[in-house]
């Protein structure tokens, strides 16, 4: 699986109040209407960056973190964003991305710049910045995982096999 895009940087403990508040929980349930306001709190100008199948945020530590909000990876896969690239992610977030199909990658993200041209290619288990043209090995992800991801999350998975990945 390759995935290619333009980076969109981001730092450390972007929870998920940041990526989609708290105050639209209950007022907006419309999936479209809510990504309008993605990551708003932190970077009132975030959705005018997303290049829609074309984006990538690229985080530091622990991106994700907060409640179990299933909007915010719905929000960020909404928006148009193909992957996220990030040191460490929550626990939580990581699987509720895997489950609609959301490519969550492991890597150091430090020399990675806003706007930089990135090509992941999950098989060689690399990350190529194309603008700085430096490469970073990327956590490799089990197969299983890597097929929910090819079928567009777990539910597509099902819906295709009629069973659960083996793990």
């Amino acid at each position: 699986m390759k995935i290619e895009g333009t980076s969109i940087k981001l730092g450390d403990n972007i929870n998920t109040d940041f990526i989609i508040s708290g105050r639209y929980k209950f007022s907006i349930t419309d999936i479209k209407e809510l990504s309008k306001h993605i990551m708003e709190d932190i970077d009132p100008d975030f959705p005018a960056k997303i290049i829609p199948g074309k984006s990538i945020i690229v985080a530091g530590n622990n991106f994700g973190m907060g409640s179990s909000r299933e909007q915010a990876p719905l929000v960020i896969k909404e928006c148009g964003i193909v992957a996220i690239l990030a040191t460490s992610f929550a626990r939580i977030f990581y699987r509720n991305s895997f489950n609609i199909g959301l490519p969550l990658i492991e890597t150091d993200t430090v020399k990675i710049g806003e706007k930089d041209d990135l090509s992941i290619d999950m098989g060689k288990g690399a990350v190529k910045d194309l603008t700085k043209n430096i490469e970073m090995k990327i956590k490799p992800l089990p197969k299983f995982m890597q097929e929910l991801l090819t079928e567009g999350g777990l539910v597509n998975y099902y819906k295709k096999f009629k069973e659960l990945p083996k793990i």
